[in-house]
């Protein structure tokens, strides 16, 4: 499916066309009182509830915010109303990335991530209508999918080369006073402002201290998406104006263009773009100009050049895969019924997001290589010689070939061997519950 077209592309950087800092856009009246009216409260509580999540630094859980409020709101609305309401640091936590690394994030607790999510639900609206049709992250009825399709428009209509835009540290780096500028033109309300910056500065805890933040917005609360975007409305309407073809997913960007030389103008016009006006600065080690077949974007690739498929992109094959492994590993001695409960569960919620790949042959090698890691786990659950050539006579090997339990080969090797792809086949996992991730792709497609 093509994206929406922008005005033929000028893929040079050298006219001026910068956005001018006081525009004529005038502020909205949304008030401090909207967000706090009844229905917009049980809304707020209602979606912090479902949502869940770990308690911030008060231990406070999700389930106890709505017995809290009902004995303190009318202490903490007036809190709010008179300005006077501080909101508690976040809590640090480290989160692994899959290509090293560790993601910070910020825990509010649960009463600020109800508060913020109040705030959202009247602010969201005031900046929608401002927002570029080509930015998709977390915004209301758009996804990565979207964005997905559109960057296989674009690649289909011979902008074969990506400026792949990896904004360093960016929900670190955030420029609080840039931010808040750019809110304050649209919001009039002085109780939310200040609200707001109190929320970006309210600090993190670590080990017991609190660390003031001069600078980010704390990935983790319900504000921090629509604040990112804020800012970076800027660069889509700056990318828009010069008629280039992008797609903006968070902080993931993706300049679509027809040659090498053409991005590498861009690249150098974005990053002093992003330097001098919003205070960010480009990955250099994560982005690149290249050929957009040969770049990831949000867990996916393409192929081909006339007609542009959607793939997986190898670094999700291999995170699926490491997850896999430890579901799968022999050193957990689980039931096998648990661990394939487990599996259902994860790879069933993976697939509901890759199943955009029109690529099924994966899905069928992906399956395979789930059924040999649990033919492997299998066989050191029979442990014993004889245990191991009982089953296999269970599962209808003649004698000759049962023998084969007393090999001495390891698990993994036997997990591949004909024997065990003969009896521990398709049918027999499937009879033990094991869902196939290629017949529900193929159902998702057929549906």
């Amino acid at each position: 499916m093509s994206a929406v077209k922008p005005p033929p592309p000028s893929d040079g950087w050298s006219r001026s066309a910068a956005r001018p800092e006081g525009d004529d856009h005038s502020t909205a009246s949304v008030r401090l009182e909207d967000a706090l009216e009844r229905t917009k409260l049980q809304q707020a509580l209602r979606r912090v509830e479902r949502n869940g999540g770990a308690p911030g630094i008060d231990g406070m859980t999700t389930t106890e915010l709505r017995a809290w409020l009902k004995e303190n709101w009318p202490t903490l609305a007036r809190a709010l109303l008179d300005g006077s309401y501080q909101p508690s640091p976040v809590r640090r936590v480290e989160i692994p990335k899959p290509d090293g690394g560790v993601r910070l994030l910020g825990i509010p607790t649960v009463l600020d991530r109800f508060l913020q999510q109040a705030l959202l639900q009247v602010l969201s609206p005031v900046f929608e209508r401002e927002f570029s049709p080509h930015s998709y992250g977390f915004r209301p009825k758009r996804s990565a999918h979207q964005a997905v399709r559109a960057a296989r428009g674009h690649i289909q209509d011979g902008y074969a080369w990506v400026v792949d835009l990896d904004i360093a540290r960016f929900f670190d780096r955030v420029n609080h006073d840039a931010l808040m500028g750019r809110v304050a033109k649209r919001v009039s309300d002085k109780r939310i402002l200040v609200l707001l910056r109190r929320y970006l500065e309210a600090g993190v805890l670590v080990e017991g201290v609190k660390v003031r933040t001069e600078e980010g917005t704390p990935q983790g609360g319900p504000l921090s998406p629509l604040l990112a975007n804020i800012l970076l409305d800027d660069l889509d309407h700056e990318l828009e104006r010069r008629g280039h073809r992008f797609v903006r997913y968070a902080d993931d960007c993706n300049v679509y263009v027809r040659s090498r030389r053409a991005g590498e103008r861009v690249m150098a016009g974005v990053k002093e773009f992003l330097g001098k006006r919003l205070k960010l600065q480009v990955n250099e080690e994560k982005s690149a100009v290249d050929r957009a077949t040969k770049r990831g974007f949000l867990g996916f690739g393409f192929l081909g050049t006339s007609t542009v498929r959607i793939r997986l992109d190898p670094a999700s094959l291999r995170r699926v895969k490491a997850a896999i492994r430890k579901h799968t590993a022999r050193s957990r001695s689980i039931a096998m019924a648990v661990r394939i409960s487990e599996l259902n569960r994860y790879v069933l919620g993976w697939l509901a997001y890759f199943a955009l790949a029109e690529t099924p042959s994966k899905y069928a090698e992906l399956d395979e290589w789930l059924r040999r890691r649990l033919r492997q786990c299998r066989w050191k659950e029979w442990k014993r010689g004889s245990t191991r050539n009982r089953n296999l006579l269970k599962l209808g090997l003649p004698a000759r070939a049962a023998w084969a339990g007393y090999s001495r080969k390891g698990p993994w090797r036997m997990a591949g061997s004909p024997t065990l792809q003969t009896t521990l086949d398709r049918r027999y996992w499937r009879d033990q519950g094991l869902c196939s991730l290629a017949d529900r792709y193929a159902a998702i497609w057929h549906a």
